[in-house]
């Protein structure tokens, strides 16, 4: 298991919680809410029963047999597509959900870049009787356009944010402007492993449901033994570090796989962003640099400060790859396997795509974090 954090919310020297004054108290009473929320067995029996009777889980695994032959490995996904919402973001947003009603908060505000993030929250607050509200970015509007029409749908108010390059980076700043005005009656839901603590801690407790499940089923499928390879898309990093938390204890390579044009492991410094210090992309000014992925979800300059612990340490390894290789592992799973994943994890599927050939007879399993019926007007486009 994930080790926990420092009483200051630290994972060695990335993390902590660097908010204006008027938000620290707010971050002190949300660690205390979650502390006291975790260790309730009501609370975790109830989110355990919404997992089961509302989301869906456990999500199953599935061995894509044609395409592992065609690549020489064995190939095993964690079918977080298949939650209700099509994402592993329902996980950590049931989860919030409940804890927002716990602390007697009436509405919830959230940021989204691909929408999926958007929609678990909308379906979240719907289910609950909470208002919501969602940020996220001009550009991501327009490429996400199914999911901005589903977050409406559930009751949600959508609003675009419109400064700076229009994408996450930009609605998580216009949703921490809306906590800060409005803490008293608002519950902050973020969508990963990022922000001031205890948020990294508390979605990767949430998410970490993927990596206990996973664990299990491999062991079961591969008689006892764990995967070579634990893959996995990185944006902030919440899919990630949930499948993560169930095999870094093993010898299995844990692989996040981030795109070229947002690798904050691969390219970034340390630096402080979004209340937490962590990998960052920035310029000689240490003015933050704006992503590019062909997927809206990765379209950020940081990552989880969790992930910067484990790159550091040397645990986890941040490949990148570019979104030509994204657009043919893409058409590949749809083709081989019947299964058309969302761009994000397309990511992950690129970068294994791309191994294989070193690797011939090790076995991957990859997350399969969300479906990709959010993405396909966005590719009939690019494809056609």
């Amino acid at each position: 298991m994930l080790r926990e954090p420092s009483t200051d919310g630290r994972f060695g020297e990335f993390g902590g919680r660097f908010v204006p004054e008027t938000l620290v108290p707010a971050c002190l009473e949300l660690e205390r809410a979650f502390h006291d929320a975790w260790n309730d067995a009501l609370f975790r029996s109830e989110l355990n029963d919404l997992f089961a009777q509302y989301a869906g889980r456990p999500s199953i695994i599935t061995e894509c047999h044609n395409l592992g032959a065609q690549l020489g490995i064995r190939l095993v996904l964690k079918r977080e597509d298949l939650n209700h919402t099509g994402s592993h973001k329902i996980n950590n947003v049931l989860g919030q959900a409940l804890l927002a009603k716990r602390m007697g908060k009436k509405r919830i505000v959230a940021e989204t870049g691909a929408g999926q993030h958007g929609v678990a929250s909308a379906t979240a607050a719907a289910l609950l009787g909470l208002e919501c509200k969602v940020y996220m970015g001009e550009k991501d509007i327009e490429r996400q356009a199914l999911n901005v029409f589903r977050m409406r749908l559930l009751g949600a108010e959508v609003v675009p944010a419109v400064s700076g390059s229009k994408t996450l980076k930009d609605a998580v700043n216009e949703a921490m402007r809306d906590w800060v005005a409005t803490v008293e009656d608002t519950y902050y839901a973020i969508g990963s492993v990022m922000g001031p603590h205890p948020y990294p801690y508390m979605v990767r407790m949430f998410q970490s449901v993927i990596g206990e499940e996973a664990r299990e089923q491999c062991r079961a499928l591969l008689d006892g033994a764990d995967p070579e390879f634990v893959v996995a898309c990185v944006g902030g990093g919440s899919n990630a570090i949930g499948i993560f938390s169930g095999f870094v204890d093993t010898t299995s390579r844990l692989i996040g796989v981030e795109p070229a044009g947002g690798a904050a492991v691969g390219h970034g410094v340390p630096g402080v962003v979004h209340g937490m210090r962590s990998y960052l992309m920035q310029d000689e000014h240490g003015q933050v640099q704006e992503a590019h992925s062909i997927s809206a979800g990765l379209d950020y300059p940081g990552v989880g400060p969790e992930h910067s612990y484990l790159a550091s340490i040397g645990r986890a390894e941040y490949p990148s790859v570019t979104d030509e290789e994204v657009i043919s592992a893409f058409s590949l799973l749809a083709r081989t396997e019947g299964i058309i994943p969302a761009l994000e994890c397309a990511h992950a599927l690129a970068w294994i795509v791309r191994t294989a050939p070193d690797h011939q007879g090790s076995t991957y399993l990859m997350n399969l974090s969300g479906r990709g019926d959010k993405d396909v007007a966005q590719m009939m486009e690019i494809l056609s």
